[in-house]
């Protein structure tokens, strides 16, 4: 497929006030933009024999700036760069993809190619896994800005072809005319997939990476492919026209051998359920820490899980910190009432070193006995000090809550193994209304 420059503002001044004095310059110095990535593959020397060829190949370089409007393309010893479309959002609704392989040995440079012969001809290599990033809804028809950032932290870890789907135009405008293009880009994606292939490329080794809208998108391409594509990660996939969709219309468990899903954003426009083998609700899966409260990795090799026995449906909740470097420690905390209650209890606990304070509060339902609760700290279990617990009693205007309560507490860090296990105070806890009771918490470190 000849990939073609079009008509810059630079060329329209040189074509203007000196194309006099150099008559025929400016259609060679297009005709320089036009090779094919064959025929760069077939005579790698020959663009730059002919001096006149070499001297229009460098204007080119220096005069065609990279337009992601116009598809207009960088070329560097025989090499071309691509980016995103750029759409309007009050014409953008008609679907246009464009298929962009970024390797290890060109991770900011996409290049552009297509479903025909020109994939065994470029720089593709069916030997490599491939990993292919689905982009999700782009109201205002913009590159998406983490897309070169998650390509390169790909190619940075990992020998593989990278391809980037760019369906800005398609994705841009309302969200609704959005979501009716998800199934023709799914087909074409699938088709595209199937030439891949053809050329001797395992389904297995094709990663699918969509995100938001992008990862109803790859459960579709998966769907095509009955499930036997290796593997589909959805970042945030999204929640609007799909929390009550049928597992036909939507990403879901049968789409690919391994679907793991991240949810950040379900208070939103994430999705609320699980749709995956394996569904990680990053702190509860709703805001952030350190992000807007507003609207607005698992990518390691098969994310550590046995692909030989998968689970239909996991729900993993993790949590996070909201500064650099983000990771905490986990803790699963327990309080047992000595006897049931007939209304709802709440439990205040915080774990106290010598420069920190993590909160969080355990609810022990009506006739229940028992509460648990997810602690994360920014220390390991055994640098914690301290453990303090506040009874918070639920007075009502017509009857008051029980003065205090007597129950045990018990904690272990996470994940539970051979070596970690639940340990208890030796002793009943008494917990007066309102009124902090700080504990040593003996704890060795391993």
């Amino acid at each position: 497929m000849p990939l073609r420059a079009s008509k810059p503002s630079g060329l329209l001044y040189l074509e203007d006030r000196q194309n006099t004095a150099y008559p025929g310059l400016i259609p060679s110095l297009l005709e320089a933009q036009s090779f094919t990535c064959q025929e760069m593959q077939k005579h790698p020397k020959k663009m730059f024999e002919d001096p006149k060829r070499k001297l229009l190949i460098i204007l080119a370089v220096l005069m065609l700036p990279s337009s992601a409007q116009t598809g207009n393309m960088d070329k560097l010893l025989g090499h071309h760069c691509t980016d995103f479309q750029t759409a309007n959002f009050l014409r953008g609704s008609k679907l246009k993809v464009q298929f962009l392989l970024f390797t290890s040995s060109s991770p900011t440079c996409g290049e552009l190619i297509s479903a025909d012969d020109g994939i065994k001809n470029c720089s593709f290599n069916s030997s490599l896994e491939t990993k292919i990033i689905i982009h999700g809804f782009r109201a205002l028809g913009t590159k998406p800005s983490w897309i070169e950032g998650l390509v390169q932290a790909i190619l940075h870890t990992s020998q593989v072809n990278v391809i980037a789907v760019d369906w800005v135009y398609g994705s841009t405008g309302a969200y609704a005319s959005a979501v009716e293009n998800v199934t023709r880009l799914a087909l074409v994606i699938s088709q595209f997939i199937s030439k891949l292939l053809a050329l001797g490329v395992s389904g297995t080794s094709i990663h699918i990476i969509g995100v938001s809208l992008g990862a109803h998108v790859g459960g579709l391409v998966g769907h095509f492919h009955g499930g036997h594509l290796g593997r589909i990660t959805a970042l945030d996939p999204a929640g609007p026209k799909y929390t009550r969709a049928s597992p036909e219309e939507r990403l879901d468990p049968g789409d690919a051998l391994f679907v793991e899903a991240i949810h950040t954003d379900a208070d939103n426009f994430g999705i609320r359920i699980p749709v995956g083998h394996i569904d990680y609700f990053v702190n509860g899966g709703k805001d952030q820490p350190g992000c807007p409260r507003f609207i607005s990795a698992g990518l390691l090799e098969q994310a550590g899980v046995n692909m030989s026995r998968l689970p239909q449906e996991v729900k993993v909740f993790l949590m996070t910190s909201p500064s650099a470097p983000f990771c905490v420690h986990h803790s699963l905390v327990e309080f047992h009432l000595q006897k049931k209650r007939n209304r709802v209890t709440s439990i205040e606990i915080s774990f106290s070193s010598n420069s920190t304070k993590d909160t969080a509060k355990i609810t022990i339902p009506k006739d229940q006995e028992t509460g648990k609760q997810l602690l994360a700290h920014q220390v390991p279990l055994c640098q914690i000090n301290s453990v303090t617990l506040k009874y918070i009693p639920k007075n009502r205007f017509w009857s008051k809550d029980e003065p205090s309560i007597v129950g045990k507490l018990c904690v272990a860090p996470l994940p539970l193994n051979s070596s970690r296990t639940m340990s208890c105070l030796p002793w009943s806890l008494t917990l007066h209304s309102k009124t902090d009771i700080s504990y040593d918490l003996p704890t060795a470190c391993a």
